[in-house]
């Protein structure tokens, strides 16, 4: 009787030859410690997608019960940071030598930050969906940092239409009135007959994602969260109190935006940001008015990057 276990990957050859780009395990489900430039680390549910090439054309697999391990070792006895993802990604191609010679890994979750309200102060928490992906070519290292920010988009197209009917109201109002009285005006503005229309907005999403220069050597997610909120003016609120909704209301009427505004201002805000090699931008209005979505994208536009 047989006292050791086969092992077809190693022992056995394909039955059609041919290299594959990728192969691996996508969707693992693993907790992680991750550690972010300036804040404590913590714990996150991460989806994680492992892979290596198979540069041996004959060879039946990989060992896929290798990357799994790998990955086990990171979440119960290490942190997620930059040193450790490469680490990661030089220990898949490592324990499939003769094999493989490309590594990436791709790890997904939520990444939660304590944000300030606009007046009053107060805190609540705010989740940013955040993707990191890792590859390894040769000894080439490439690291993408993703994220997700929701932000308020107001149209003004939809403003100009709704001050020109307030216009209107305004002349119809007051039209029988040879002089008309300050305090009368301002009463009439803050009735519900004065303000007759509103112009409509809606909830929207950037999804960007940076390529980071190697200098980096931290995952800068709060420092991209930062630039993209505090360039788009309108991120959605946590915390609010009703000083914090007109602060976010008086926002919306001096930040009105089509996604083409929205697009443009978030380019010229990464093209500033020495840290990204390049970049990967997409504006979704969800509208409110229509049943689909109003969509920009752009890039950094640099030889070789990223499509738009």
């Amino acid at each position: 009787m047989p006292t050791s276990m086969p092992d077809i990957a190693n022992h056995t050859t394909a039955q059609t030859e041919g290299k594959l780009d990728w192969v691996g395990m996508s969707n693992i489900e693993m907790p992680l410690m991750v550690v972010s430039k300036d804040q404590p680390e913590r714990m996150v549910s991460a989806h994680i997608d492992a892979f290596v090439n198979l540069k041996e054309p004959q060879a039946k697999g990989i060992h896929m019960s290798r990357l799994y391990l790998l990955l086990d070792e990171l979440s119960n006895n290490n942190t997620l940071n930059f040193q450790s993802l490469a680490a990661l990604l030089d220990g898949f191609i490592s324990s499939h030598q003769e094999l493989s010679d490309q590594a990436k890994v791709q790890l997904k979750f939520d990444y939660h930050l304590r944000r300030k309200s606009l007046i009053s102060g107060k805190q609540g928490w705010k989740a940013y969906p955040v993707t990191l992906t890792g590859q390894l070519n040769q000894g080439h290292l490439t690291i993408e940092l993703a994220i997700d920010v929701r932000y308020s988009s107001t149209c003004p197209c939809s403003a100009a239409l709704a001050r020109q009917l307030i216009q209107r109201a305004f002349l119809d109002h007051f039209e029988q009135q040879d002089s008309i009285d300050k305090s009368a005006i301002h009463e009439w503005l803050g009735s519900t007959e004065g303000i007759v229309a509103t112009p409509h907005s809606q909830r929207s999403i950037a999804q960007v994602k940076v390529k980071l220069n190697p200098s980096v050597t931290e995952f800068p997610i709060i420092d991209l969260v930062d630039v993209l909120e505090n360039t788009l003016q309108t991120p959605v609120q946590a915390a609010v109190k009703r000083e914090d909704e007109q602060e976010f209301a008086r926002l919306n009427g001096q930040n009105l935006m089509f996604c083409e505004d929205a697009a443009r201002k978030l380019q010229h805000a990464l093209n500033s940001a020495s840290q990204y090699d390049d970049f990967w931008v997409k504006v979704n209005h969800l509208e409110s008015l229509h049943a689909h979505d109003a969509v920009s994208v752009t890039t950094k536009g640099v030889e070789g990057g990223y499509q738009a």
